[in-house]
């Protein structure tokens, strides 16, 4: 039986490749090596991660190309992790949301359902909370007053899960994760964009003035989570769940970046601004519901979790990241 896994030289799909991979499921991956960030850092972190793992070159709006990869694999189930990420880069170039996150989704939705795949496991996100919910974020709290477009792409992604769920059986859980972190992150998020300009001397934007939280999670709870999902598929009604997978424990920005400033031995140089569009002020999971059905239970703390990040980067960029 094979797993196939999109985005799977993303940041959380090869590491969720390596942990099929390691307890023995025979996995495929694609992905569509986009330059939203360089593509060489995803080439990287799959010959890092998963060596062994078959990774193809495939974008999900690609129909045609999509319909032969399942005709010849065949899968069971299916993890997917592609999408255009990034909520600032939403404000811009919105039409990239529309293709990969909108069109793609439902290429993919439409093989699953005439393939007869078992579960599909696919990637939402804390962003879909936007301006309605309250901390700490259960399921069962509004979605629909998301503050950007890759907010309201994810959202619409459950939307269309839940439809193919129920018209046609197509048996789905939605994951939303909450700001994940560790080595091989992506180059665009706050702990490698911090890291590498702490490391290098340079000063950080801090946005909000720093009157920010968010739910940093590591990123093997994420995959304990995201194979938690997915070894323990929905029963036939309700067809289609989502949980929140996050750490629980919000961290203060200033304090995340002072943990950064240690684990470098460097000072930090601050530049306070205000809000950007889209971000949201404080993000925080509620975990009961992912806990009750597989387990799901973080473990590592930012104390333990960022210097890791910082280890790695240093490694990997230098000291003048």
């Amino acid at each position: 039986m094979t797993i196939l896994v999109t985005g799977a030289a993303g940041f959380i799909g090869a590491y969720t490749c390596r942990a099929l991979h390691a307890r023995g499921e025979h996995v495929v991956g694609i992905d569509n090596y986009n330059d939203y960030y360089d593509p060489q850092l995803k080439r990287d972190r799959v010959a890092a991660l998963c060596p062994q793992v078959d990774i193809r070159t495939l974008d999900l709006t690609d129909r045609d190309g999509l319909a032969a990869l399942f005709e010849e694999l065949a899968p069971t189930r299916v993890v997917n992790l592609a999408a255009q990420a990034g909520v600032r880069y939403s404000i811009t170039n919105p039409h990239v949301y529309v293709e990969s996150n909108l069109v793609g989704f439902v290429n993919l939705l439409e093989q699953c359902r005439h393939r007869g795949v078992e579960h599909l496991v696919y990637a939402s996100s804390s962003s879909v909370y936007g301006d309605s919910a309250t901390p700490p974020f259960s399921e069962d709290q509004r979605v629909d007053q998301p503050r950007s477009l890759y907010a309201a792409t994810k959202a619409a992604n459950e939307l269309m899960a839940h439809t193919y769920a129920h018209l046609y059986g197509l048996r789905a859980t939605g994951l939303r994760f909450f700001t994940v972190y560790g080595p091989w992150g992506r180059p665009d998020m706050a702990p490698l964009l911090f890291s590498r300009a702490v490391l290098a001397g340079r000063p950080i934007d801090v946005f909000n003035h720093g009157a920010m939280r968010r739910d940093f999670t590591f990123i093997d709870d994420i995959v304990a989570g995201v194979l938690g999902a997915l070894d323990h598929p929905p029963a036939a009604e309700p067809p289609h769940r989502v949980f929140n997978l996050g750490n629980h424990t919000p961290v203060e920005l200033e304090h995340f970046i002072d943990v950064i400033g240690q684990a470098a031995g460097r000072p930090v140089h601050k530049v306070y601004k205000p809000m950007q569009p889209g971000d949201m002020v404080e993000t925080m999971a509620d975990t009961s519901r992912a806990q009750a059905a597989f387990g799901f239970e973080p473990t590592t703390s930012i104390e333990s979790g960022l210097p890791q990040v910082v280890a790695w980067c240093r490694d990997y960029f230098g000291d003048a990241a």
